[in-house]
């Protein structure tokens, strides 16, 4: 007697095969039989009767570190597939930390507070067994941020590690590998990250690789002037630490970058023709999200949040940091360059709600404020909290890097709800609908990709990229980790304007065996895992 029995289905299996008529049946958290399988032979039968099944999706980029602690159901993930996600991204983590990192994790993400959420751990193992107890509806696997382990040694010092604090940060690097991480993430336009040289991170690098890890890196520069070189830097990292590299959420910032990844994944492929397993990740949507206090100089960080709020009350340092962004720096190209006030939303503001969903330009020229004076002060008064969403990316360059075999599919956000604490400002839309976006935009519509392929890049290839060598793939003896959808009517809902939405047609979604998505409704189960890189047998 199976516990689930998925019948009359299309499948298609993740290896980007043409898909095949068959019943997938479900025991003990395992797929154990794929064919023509007995309806009367299952404690659960799921009519899957014109529908596509397929391996749930692997959220490649994910920022719902946090966010799991809030809503433990995963909502706006679960919802579109997601079932598992890759936590730890551009340099950030909820583990390790200390208390110069919790005091100002607690500042920037006033969400976390107001959850009564006391980030009371320190250790990468401590936080694993939060998530695991009570449970969350969906997998996890997590990498160590390299701004944790930088901060955790140096603080947010702008210099370069001594010897001996480089050897403290990689017992830092190697804890959290033993612990189960799958990797090291950089943020490397993002302080204290973006002080560390090449070298700094070649060797915590080699830390990963001794346990089989990957380096997943926001890398130092996505906008003309850095592209390239940026690009350079991650393979050469791993040409040198030996270790995989994920570029994460590749793209082109602003107009000077604009049709410079055709360059960036031929060097991707030409580093692969040299045994280095490069590959890259990508949402598909033209704009990006992050914190208003990223669009300020590099030296306007040092010291941490104390310090930026300390700076931007300074009359000498706003003339300075004003000038510095609107002429950019030889080693810093500002941000506001490829991006004026005109491109730069506000998604979320703690005081000001009545700015979210409005442009920096709209919301200053209904004032009658500069906008310099304007994000100055608001990033004082919400003590560097506020999120914005910017708008400088081109449809044709995220089609081509969507289209390219090496590359996967990362939301780059983090949970949200339609109820409750998540429910708050106007994120980007990609936290509900990444997923079922590639498939009606890029398949339906666009046709840029076969449904294998697209469904590939969600499932078998993040999978094997992290040696979750049991997981996306329908296969017997696999984790049951299934999405079952409607191809006819997958639609993403959610928009710049009203993200708070979920999308249509994921009409199942099942996670280690047990149902959490019926018939599009959340079941409140918490079946998921906290995922570890078991590294005994990776170790070199």
């Amino acid at each position: 007697m199976w516990n689930v029995l998925i019948k009359g289905g299309k499948v298609v299996d993740g290896s980007g095969n043409p898909w095949f008529k068959a019943d997938v049946a479900i025991k003990n958290g395992r797929i154990t039989d794929i064919g023509d399988l007995d309806s009367n032979s299952a404690d659960v039968l799921i009519d899957a009767t014109n529908m596509i099944v397929c391996p749930g999706f692997i959220d490649m980029h994910s920022h719902s570190d946090f966010a799991l602690l809030i809503n433990r159901f995963a909502e706006s993930k679960v919802r579109q597939g997601v079932t598992t996600e890759v936590i730890g991204n551009c340099g950030n983590s909820a583990a390790p930390l200390n208390d110069e990192l919790r005091k100002d994790i607690m500042r920037e993400n006033p969400i976390i507070q107001e959850a009564g959420i006391t980030l009371d751990w320190s250790r990468m193992e401590e936080f694993f067994k939060i998530l695991e107890d009570p449970g969350i509806s969906i997998n996890v696997a997590a990498l160590v941020g390299h701004q944790n382990i930088r901060v955790l040694t140096m603080g947010y010092q702008n210099k370069p590690p001594t010897e001996e604090e480089l050897e403290e940060m990689k017992r830092n690097t190697e804890e959290a590998m033993k612990a189960g991480a799958f990797g090291l993430s950089t943020g490397l336009i993002y302080p204290p990250s973006s002080y560390a040289d090449t070298n700094e991170i070649i060797e915590l690098a080699k830390v990963v690789a001794k346990y089989g890890g990957i380096y997943a890196s926001h890398i130092r520069g996505e906008d003309g002037p850095r592209l390239i070189n940026s690009i350079k830097e991650a393979i050469e990292i791993g040409e040198k630490a030996g270790v995989p590299v994920e570029i994460s959420h590749h793209k082109a910032h602003g107009k000077m970058a604009w049709g410079k990844v055709k360059t960036t994944l031929r060097m991707i492929e030409e580093a692969r023709e040299r045994g280095v397993d490069v590959t890259c990740d990508v949402y598909p949507y033209t704009a990006a999200s992050f914190g208003l206090s990223a669009i300020l100089p590099p030296e306007v960080h040092e010291g941490g949040v104390d310090k930026i709020l300390e700076r931007l009350k300074d009359a000498e340092w706003r003339r300075k940091i004003r000038e510095e962004m609107l002429n950019g720096m030889p080693n810093w190209p500002s941000p506001f360059i490829s991006a004026g006030w005109d491109a730069i939303m506000i998604s979320y503001s703690k005081k000001h709600p009545e700015y979210e969903g409005k442009m920096i330009k709209e919301i200053c020229d209904s004032l009658n404020v500069d906008p310099f004076e304007f994000i100055f002060n608001l990033l004082i008064e919400e003590e560097a909290s506020t999120e914005v969403v910017r708008f400088t990316m081109r449809e044709g360059d995220v089609c081509t890097v969507l289209s390219h075999p090496l590359s996967m599919v990362g939301s780059d956000a983090s949970i949200q709800a339609t109820y409750g604490l998540l429910s708050k400002g106007k994120p980007h839309p990609r936290a509900y609908g990444t997923f079922p976006r590639v498939i009606k935009r890029y398949v339906n519509e666009f046709g840029i990709l076969r449904l294998e392929e697209a469904i590939r890049k969600m499932t078998s290839l993040p999978a094997n990229k992290l040696k979750l060598f049991d997981r996306g793939i329908i296969r017997t003896g696999m984790w049951a980790d299934i999405v079952v959808f409607n191809p006819s009517i997958i639609s993403d809902e959610a928009t710049y304007a009203e993200p708070h939405r979920y999308p249509k047609g994921i009409e199942y979604v099942i996670v280690n065996g047990k149902i959490v998505v019926d018939h599009g409704e959340h079941m409140k189960a918490l079946p998921g895992k906290v995922l570890r890189l078991t590294h005994e047998k990776h170790r070199r």
